[in-house]
């Protein structure tokens, strides 16, 4: 089956990023919100990451005038999920709550034609799991972007047992076509990259709370030592404290292991709202954004 047609669910920052890739590379996308105001502020994002990328020389990366109208015309929003029952792949970006996304596919399992590809764009959650909710299991997979979407090149894609051959190997092409380098992976908690990353970070925090060294002092370490492009509590801070707290919980709760579970602090900053860059405090404060501070715990 040769995909067409996108829909996308959500138009956060990872759906939004997901349906500009999807329409800079030639196919028509349909974005599905709950509500407009969601719509209209996920496509200014688009509206400005276009602009900035017709802005650049083509051979450094940027487009034309040209193709920049030709990608935002191929975007429609909409607030009707019959509107996606056209699409050759869907791909899911909401909120990471199971229950919700498994009401959401089983909805439009009704909706969507039969031989249409279903992908969650999940982190963390058990694409299984979510497949299940369906009566297309075997059309069902992981499409996991990273953010933000339009400059980070990897995309996981995410083989359950279930999964057909032939959809692992349409996912994989979808992937090269958006201009992202596909890595195959299978159905296992925390994927290939959070597999590795999430234990490094929460090792990380532990070396903090054990006096190892300072909150920048270990950033550059890494960085200047291992060639890291941000040390560990810069990331934390652009990831979310909040999203790798919940990352931890799923990733103990199949585990059982020390590395995979939370540090003390960590569940502390987020107990206090403390979430990072999007909160405007976390292991750095951000009151002057171009100048963080490291905190002191």
């Amino acid at each position: 089956m040769a995909i067409k047609k996108v829909g996308v669910l959500g138009c956060g920052l990872m759906g939004s990023g997901i349906a500009q890739v999807s329409a800079m590379a030639g196919y028509d996308v349909i974005v599905l919100e709950a509500d407009q105001k969601f719509i209209d502020k996920g496509f200014a994002g688009i509206e400005k990451s276009l602009a900035k990328l017709a802005e650049k020389p083509v051979e450094k990366g940027g487009i034309t005038a040209e193709q920049k109208d030709a990608a935002r015309a191929r975007l429609k929003g909409t607030l009707n999920n019959k509107d996606l029952a056209d699409c050759d792949l869907i791909i899911e970006a909401i909120i990471e709550n199971p229950e919700i996304k498994k009401k959401t596919f089983a909805e439009l399992d009704a909706i969507v034609k039969k031989d249409a590809i279903f992908a969650t764009n999940t982190s963390s959650i058990c694409v299984t799991e979510l497949a299940a909710a369906t009566k297309r299991p075997d059309r069902f997979i992981g499409l996991h972007f990273f953010n933000p979407v339009p400059l980070m090149k990897l995309v996981e894609v995410v083989k359950t047992i279930a999964t057909a051959d032939s959809v692992m190997d349409e996912a994989y092409e979808f992937g090269k076509k958006v201009g992202k380098v596909p890595v195959r992976t299978s159905d296992k908690t925390g994927f290939i990259v959070n597999r590795l990353l999430v234990p490094y970070l929460l090792d990380a925090i532990r070396a903090y709370e054990e006096g190892a060294g300072s909150i920048p002092d270990i950033d550059n370490a890494m960085k200047l030592g291992c060639g890291y492009p941000m040390g560990p509590f810069t990331l934390l801070d652009f990831v979310g404290l909040d999203t790798t707290y919940y990352i931890t919980h799923v990733m103990f709760d199949e585990f059982k292991e020390r590395r995979f579970a939370s540090p003390a602090l960590l569940r502390r900053l987020v107990l206090a709202g403390w979430f990072g860059r999007k909160t405007g405090k976390g292991f750095y404060d951000y009151s002057d954004p171009a100048n963080p501070r490291a905190m002191e715990f």
